[in-house]
């Protein structure tokens, strides 16, 4: 799904419910395939769960950091001296990434939020 089609979705969605966030959130529930997810309380598995969303959150903003710095290299924005910096930014973060993932027994995949009609969080 490309940009534009999630935007289209959003906007259905929301003008569907006139507002009423309660209502779109049950409808998105819905259509993902029936009830919400539920918090495992269980205490040798907060820690995991904890960390799964913690990496989760810094994959996406490392998408969208990896996107704005190849659109600026695009754009000649960037020295050659920025780029070279950037490129061992992200590999040191992806190694970072990788440490953290095998310490929490997680796989990239496990990273992966599906947001319904929405589609997933990452690419």
């Amino acid at each position: 799904m490309n940009e534009t089609e999630a935007r289209e979705r959003i906007d259905r969605l929301l003008a569907g419910h006139d507002g009423d966030l309660l209502g779109l959130v049950t409808q998105m529930e819905h259509t993902a395939g029936g009830t919400p997810g539920r918090i495992n309380a269980d205490p040798e598995n907060v820690e995991r769960g904890l960390a799964q969303l913690v990496l989760t959150l810094v994959e996406l903003l490392r998408q969208v950091m990896e996107r704005q710095a190849v659109r600026r290299m695009e754009r000649g924005t960037l020295s050659d001296d920025e780029v070279e910096r950037l490129g061992i930014a992200f590999l040191r973060l992806d190694q970072r990434m990788e440490e953290l993932l095998a310490t929490f027994e997680l796989e990239r995949a496990d990273l992966q939020i599906h947001l319904g009609p929405l589609g997933n969080l990452l690419d």
